[in-house]
C-alpha cells in the first residue's frame, strides 16, 4: 500500500478564501476589488529612497539572524514612546518576513502537540492556519454585532481549559474594523496572568485607528511577561511588498522563536530593514495623512452601505466595513460570487473569517474614493435586483 505523501495537517488548513476572490477577479475586466487588504498608497518616497541607498552602497548580503541592530533600537525606541513599554533589542526584538512570519514561528515556538488555542472570530484567516501548523488546536470564541465585535471576557474565561495554553487576539480587528477598549483588555489580561495562559497579540492595524485610541496590550499592568506582541511595516508604512515584520517577546520566547527563523528564513530581506529604519524615524507624517484619508473614505463607504440597506456598524480600526447580507436571502458566500460576476466587485464572504462571519461580508476601504464610490454604485444596483 503507498502512504500518503500530504501530512494529515493538511487537510485541516483550508486554501485562503481571500485569495480565491482575489484570483477570480484577476481574470475578469472592469473589477473595483474591495476584496484584498492592502492600501492603494505607494510606499512613501524617503522610504523608498533608503531602500534604494542601502542597494546602491552595496549593502545586499545577510543581516543577523535578529534583523538590524540599528533597526531593532529605532524599534525599541519606537514602542517605548508610543506605549511605554520597552523591550531590549539584543534580545526581545525579531525582525521577521511581514506579521505573517512573526504569527507562525512564535506558534511552532511555544505551542506543544494538542495544546488549545483560544482565537475569537471572526478572525485573520491566518490564526487558527497558524495554530494547525503548530499541531495545536485552535478553540474559537465568537464575537457579534451586538457588542460591536468586541470579545467578552467572560467567554473567553468560560473557554478556558486545562490545555489551554495562549490566546491569540487581532486588534484592531480584521476583518470587522473593531477595536477593543483599554478596560476589556485589561479584564483579559488579568485571566491570562491567573490562568497562566500566553497572549499572541497580533497589532499590525494599531497605527489605524479613528476616534480612539489604541492600547498595546503589552503595555498593560502585568502583561509584558507573557505577551509575544507581533506588529510590522505593511499597513501604516504603506509597505506591504517589502514583507518586514516584528516580534517583541520575553527574550526566552524570542531565543526559541529565532531558531525557527533562522533556518526557515535566515534574516529579513536587507533592502527592507533600511527602509523600515527610516519609516520609524521620518515616516509619521506619511501616516497622518493615511489615516485621514481612510478615516474619510470609511465614513463614505459606511454611510453608503447603511443607505443602500446592508447593515454596517461604523468600524474604529483598519480598513475593513462588515456589512450584513443575510436578510437578502442569500448566504455570504453567494453575495460575493453574484456581485462579483453581476457587477464585477470583489468583496469576501464575511464565513471566510469564522462562523461568527456567516451573513457578513469583507470590504476593504483602503481603495481611492473614486473606486469606493463607484463600487457603492454597483452594490445598490445588485441590492435593487435582488430586493
Amino acid at each position: 500500500m503507498t502512504r500518503p505523501r500530504i501530512a494529515r495537517r493538511m487537510d485541516r488548513v483550508p486554501a485562503s478564501g481571500i485569495r480565491r476572490f482575489f484570483d477570480i477577479a484577476a481574470q475578469m475586466p472592469d473589477v473595483i476589488s474591495l476584496g484584498v487588504g492592502e492600501p492603494d498608497f505607494v510606499t512613501p518616497a524617503p522610504i523608498r529612497a533608503a531602500g534604494i541607498r542601502s542597494l546602491e552602497e552595496g549593502r545586499t548580503g545577510y543581516t543577523s539572524n535578529s534583523g538590524l541592530l540599528e533597526l531593532r533600537t529605532a524599534l525599541s525606541d519606537h514602542l517605548y514612546a508610543r506605549y511605554g513599554v520597552r523591550y531590549d533589542p539584543e534580545t526581545e526584538l525579531l525582525i521577521t518576513v511581514g506579521v505573517s512570519e512573526a504569527l507562525q514561528i512564535a506558534a511552532l515556538a511555544t505551542l506543544n502537540p494538542g495544546d488549545e488555542v483560544i482565537i475569537p472570530e471572526p478572525c485573520f484567516v491566518a490564526y487558527p492556519a497558524a495554530v494547525i501548523f503548530a499541531d495545536a488546536e485552535p478553540v474559537f470564541v465568537p464575537t457579534t454585532i451586538e457588542h460591536s465585535f468586541q470579545v467578552d471576557p467572560e467567554r473567553i474565561a468560560a473557554a478556558i481549559t486545562p490545555r489551554t495554553r495562549a490566546l491569540l487576539l487581532g486588534y484592531p480587528n480584521n476583518p470587522t474594523g473593531a477595536v477593543m477598549p483599554r478596560e476589556r483588555l485589561t479584564t483579559i489580561a488579568e485571566l491570562a496572568e491567573r490562568y497562566d495562559v500566553l497572549v499572541l497579540s497580533d497589532e499590525i492595524y494599531d497605527r489605524l485607528v479613528y476616534g480612539v485610541q489604541h492600547t498595546c496590550f503589552a503595555a498593560l499592568p502585568g502583561a509584558r511577561e507573557r505577551t509575544i506582541l507581533l506588529g510590522g511595516f505593511s499597513k501604516a508604512y504603506a509597505m506591504t511588498g517589502w514583507r518586514l515584520g516584528w516580534m517583541a517577546a520575553p527574550a526566552d520566547i524570542v531565543a526559541a522563536a529565532r531558531k525557527v527563523h533562522q533556518y526557515a528564513i535566515m534574516s529579513a530581506p536587507t533592502v527592507a530593514q533600511y527602509a523600515g529604519i527610516e519609516a520609524l524615524r521620518n515616516g509619521e507624517p506619511f501616516i497622518a495623512d493615511m489615516v485621514a484619508e481612510y478615516d474619510r473614505r470609511r465614513r463614505v463607504i459606511v454611510a453608503g452601505l447603511n443607505a443602500i440597506g446592508l447593515p454596517t456598524f461604523e468600524p474604529q480600526g483598519a480598513f475593513y466595513v462588515f456589512p450584513q447580507v443575510a436578510h437578502l436571502g442569500m448566504s455570504s458566500e453567494v453575495f460575493a460570487e453574484r456581485l462579483l460576476r453581476e457587477q464585477q466587485v470583489a468583496v469576501i464572504p464575511g464565513d471566510t473569517f469564522g462562523p461568527s462571519g456567516a451573513g457578513f461580508v469583507r470590504a476593504c476601504y483602503a481603495a481611492s474614493m473614486e473606486k469606493i464610490e463607484a463600487a457603492l454604485d454597483r452594490i445598490e444596483r445588485f441590492v435593487r435586483a435582488w430586493t
